[in-house]
């Protein structure tokens, strides 16, 4: 029976002058070493693991997740790298954190010290079914709509999903003027990403000073007291700068 052949599983990227150790990552049931592979004050915080392309299920995230978590805890200046990277030896990771560096040694000002942070806010179904039925229109349609056939009533429904539609997008921009603009003044940077459910208001993320979190959790708790009867907060963090740093690695086939 032929050895597996091994690769290099890498993490992130961070500044440093030493080669330093994050402890054990468990990767599907075997503990492996994390090491640094290092040129100039950058390195790629890596473990060795078996050479193949790895599932993205949750175990498997959340393994990446708590790596970094750890790499965080212990080094203040953390380039996040997306999961799933293995490159075939030690030499291929120094080669591309080689070419990586002229973007790596303009990151690191940027991003020292900084963490970002997440908040989604979730309409409630209740809240939302009322601010729908307030609308004058929406109940002479729905009382319209009310015993037609499906074929009848259609364009009194696509009008009645237009009514809807507008007001979801007025609540959005409500909560993306009360929540999302006064966190941003807040921040560092910050970015409104897509909303990527139904009843989703608002998809941040916000880059802040790691001093600075009490501070930034208690203006977002502050939001929360506002809105608590009407939406759900999601607040999650700290993560390293994802949503702040344009870097995405691919592994390139031989």
């Amino acid at each position: 029976m032929s050895e597996q052949e091994m690769g290099i599983y890498i993490f992130s990227g961070i500044q440093t002058t030493e080669d330093e150790e994050f402890g054990t990552v468990e990767i599907e049931g075997e503990e492996r070493e994390t090491f640094t592979i290092r040129y100039k004050d950058a390195a790629m915080v890596a473990a060795e693991v078996p050479m193949k392309i790895y599932n993205p299920n949750r175990q498997n995230l959340m393994m990446h997740q708590h790596a970094v978590a750890a790499i965080m805890s212990k080094n203040d200046t953390v380039i996040p790298i997306s999961f799933g990277n293995v490159f075939k030896s030690k030499e291929d990771v120094k080669v591309l954190l080689e070419n990586l560096y002229p973007q790596f040694e303009k990151l690191f000002p940027a991003i020292k010290g900084k963490i970002e942070v997440g908040l989604k806010v979730i309409g409630k179904k209740e809240w939302l079914e009322a601010k729908v039925n307030e609308h004058p229109e929406v109940g002479k349609m729905s009382a319209s709509v009310k015993g037609k056939s499906e074929a009848a009533g259609y364009y009194e429904r696509i009008q009645l999903g237009g009514i809807a539609q507008k007001l979801f997008a007025d609540l959005q921009n409500e909560v993306k003027a009360e929540v999302f603009t006064p966190l941003e003044e807040a921040a560092e940077a910050a970015k409104a990403n897509e909303p990527t459910g139904e009843t989703m208001l608002l998809n941040a993320a916000f880059l802040i000073d790691r001093d600075s979190e009490e501070l930034f959790d208690q203006k977002v708790n502050d939001a929360h007291e506002k809105w608590k009867d009407k939406v759900d907060f999601n607040y999650s963090g700290p993560w390293p700068a994802y949503n702040f740093v344009n870097i995405r690695l691919k592994v390139e086939e031989s």
